[in-house]
């Protein structure tokens, strides 16, 4: 097909009908987060979706962050995206989880409500300009030699754009598993997307095949809610978005039903409420596992190690006498509530079973029963790290289609894809992340380094850099750089870089103040039980002391005008744990000499003698686009790069020095 003139019309500057600069495939959290990217770029972009009352769904857990999540949300605000926004103004509880331990693990989780949540997505989606929106199916890519061109679908519909975003979560093939029944979706109730898996095949790009599941939901008002131990949000203001308190929030009359015991004085939340499973779950499980078409052994696609189902985990820990059960309402005034723990894909009768063998749910009632999904993906060795297919350009990834797991991952590949589409539609260079810059970093090159071969959770033990990749950072790391490819407005860019500006000024401050011992000093201390001093010492030194806060110092040296909150967590991080801090940034500047020399993309591995046949195999699949990346994948060893060096050191031309120190490093 002749590829269209993308701006061919009677006006300069005007588009054609039906043509655009970014087509965005799926309206799930990575086709929001694509679509919005784009479009805020300035970017004619249009959003296609099965179906428009459908946006940003939460078909499984309705809540956003957790461990590594947190942080990924984090980073897709500071990357000027909306999900944390938009969890900010519908959640119906919040917590910052990890508060014990150190803050390279401290993340926040929210429960949303889904409708709510969803019906917000749209608005905003609606609201902004560049930005349409079309119900349709889209049954095939159109290409020209080995670029996109556009979609077409389904009804005979036919739209142009120089870049495509797929984010088809598990639509492709998808196929529902509950008991002996099953059928052909995407989830619950919606058709599946079989022409377009066709097409991606027809294209060149391997398919592979998934599974995930989901919990029953059950009746709120068949819980007996004195054997369950609530858990409840948040007493201080938390939000995920850096521009702090939405300038509203949604919420409805808390419904009756949930006996909410304590309130927050800052905004209404809901609580959660702890169960655990029993012997007799177990044993009820355990009958029936010929009745699950994913119990273990029974299915060849893999599920997800890091949320298993109910099944999984009774055969894995048998051991254990008890598996925890959370009871999350689905929203304010709705009696659903969602089993998080008892994911499964047994029959609605074995369900039922299981939930009364608990206490608490002996006479519980089941909404929704739980289920199985099967669903193709495209094995994302097959991308470049800026999330565009290999082998057709300006053709884009996100989300499930990876093989990745959870709304959070879809919503940050969904921003870099949307942003990378944005930038070659007008031939600008695109953005990449490295694994020291962000989760999203990490995130990506896993995946076009590592073999996915069940369904991908970030983790925070993924990131080796995690002291630097917090979550109270993300804003200081990437909100200058989506201001430079023009996804953050000016007035955010301000804020980050007066936080920034803030930070080093008050370290250094405290640098310069010296503290001596007096009486009321060493009262102060003695007092918060530390050592009281013996000689006079620099407030920067005094803060790194085991116990002492940012408040003692605070109330011994104030600064001219009291520091926000924020900044005083940069100062106290910065401080305390510097020297970890130091020993990280040590070890990203060695690493970024391998990760800075690149790979010519035509290099052949074929004729690279001493390569083993393994690794010679792996990087001809992989075509990694850096030493570093090589490095990372399965089956390549450090002799495998050696030699590698060997004959990358034999191209001629510019940074040979650079090569060369790389090289004994």
């Amino acid at each position: 097909m002749q590829a269209p003139d993308f701006r061919a019309t009677d006006a300069p500057g005007r588009f054609a009908p039906d043509t655009y600069e970014v087509i965005v495939v799926g309206a799930g959290h990575a086709g929001c987060e694509a679509a919005l990217a784009a479009a805020r770029m300035g970017r004619r972009t249009l959003l296609l979706t099965m179906n428009l009352d459908l946006i940003a769904q939460m078909p499984c857990n309705p809540s956003i962050g957790g461990s590594a999540k947190g942080q990924l949300v984090r980073e897709v605000d500071a990357l000027g995206g909306e999900m944390g926004r938009n969890i900010d103004r519908t959640f119906i509880q919040i917590r910052m989880l990890n508060l014990s331990k150190g803050p390279a693990v401290q993340a926040l989780r929210a429960q949303a409500d889904k409708h709510l949540y969803s019906l917000c997505m749209k608005h905003v989606l609606e609201s902004t300009p560049n930005l349409s929106m079309k119900q349709g199916t889209v049954e095939q890519l159109l290409t020209q030699s080995d670029r996109v061109t556009g979609v077409r679908l389904d009804r005979g519909e036919v739209f142009y754009a120089p870049t495509v975003v797929i984010t088809t979560g598990t639509f492709l093939n998808g196929r529902i598993l509950s008991g002996e029944f099953s059928t052909s979706a995407g989830r619950a109730g919606e058709f599946p997307a079989t022409g377009l898996a066709r097409s991606l095949r027809e294209l060149g790009l391997t398919l592979g095949r998934l599974q995930t599941n989901t919990p029953p939901r059950v009746d709120a008002r068949t819980i007996r809610y004195d054997l369950t131990q609530a858990q409840y949000g948040s007493d201080e203001p938390l939000y995920f978005s850096f521009l702090g308190e939405p300038q509203q929030f949604l919420t409805l009359p808390i419904h009756p039903v949930y006996p909410v015991a304590r309130q927050t004085a800052w905004r209404p939340q809901v609580p959660c409420y702890l169960i655990h499973t029993n012997a007799e779950t177990h044993r009820i499980i355990r009958d029936n596992l010929h009745r699950s078409p994913i119990a273990p052994g029974t299915v060849e696609a893999a599920g997800p190690r890091y949320c298993p189902s109910i099944e999984e985990k009774v055969v894995r820990f048998a051991e254990k006498e008890a598996h925890q059960f959370f009871l999350e309402p689905e929203g304010w005034n709705t009696t659903e509530v969602y089993v998080q723990g008892c994911f499964t894909g047994l029959p609605v009768d074995v369900q039922r079973e299981i939930l009364h063998s608990i206490p608490a749910l002996a006479d519980v009632e089941i909404m929704r029963p739980g289920y199985a999904i099967e669903y193709d993906y495209v094995p994302s060795f097959q991308l470049k790290a800026t999330l565009e297919t290999r082998c057709v350009h300006g053709l884009f990834h996100a989300g499930q289609i990876n093989g990745t797991s959870g709304y959070e991952e879809a919503a940050a590949q969904g921003l870099l894809a949307g942003i990378n589409a944005a930038l070659i539609a007008r031939d600008e260079p695109p953005l990449e992340l490295k694994r020291d810059e962000a989760y999203l970093g990490v995130l990506v090159d896993d995946l076009v380094t590592k073999e996915i071969t069940e369904p991908y959770r970030m983790l925070t033990s993924r990131a080796e850099y995690r002291l630097l990749l917090r979550h109270d950072n993300a804003d200081l790391r990437l909100t200058p750089i989506g201001y430079r490819v023009g996804v953050v407005d000016e007035a955010r860019y301000r804020a980050a870089e007066e936080k920034r500006r803030a930070t080093e000024a008050e370290i250094q401050r405290l640098e310069r103040v010296i503290i001596k011992p007096g009486p009321e000093i060493n009262a102060l201390l003695t007092a918060h039980g530390l050592e009281p001093l013996d000689q006079a010492v620099a407030a920067r030194h005094l803060l790194r002391r085991p116990g002492v806060t940012y408040a003692i110092i605070q109330h011994i040296a104030p600064p001219e005008q009291p520091l926000p909150p924020q900044v005083v967590e940069q100062v106290t991080t910065a401080i305390q744990y510097e020297g970890y801090i130091a020993k990280q940034e040590r070890q990203i500047e060695r690493a970024h000499r391998l990760e800075h020399w690149r790979i010519p993309e035509r290099f052949d591995y074929a004729g690279a003698v001493g390569l083993g046949n393994e690794a010679r195999e792996r990087l001809t699949a992989h075509r990694p686009q850096t030493v570093g990346q090589a490095s990372r994948i399965q089956g390549v060893t450090p002799a495998d790069i050696s030699v590698l060096l060997v004959y990358l050191e034999r191209c001629s031309g510019p940074g040979q020095e650079e090569r060369a120190s790389a090289s004994q490093a």
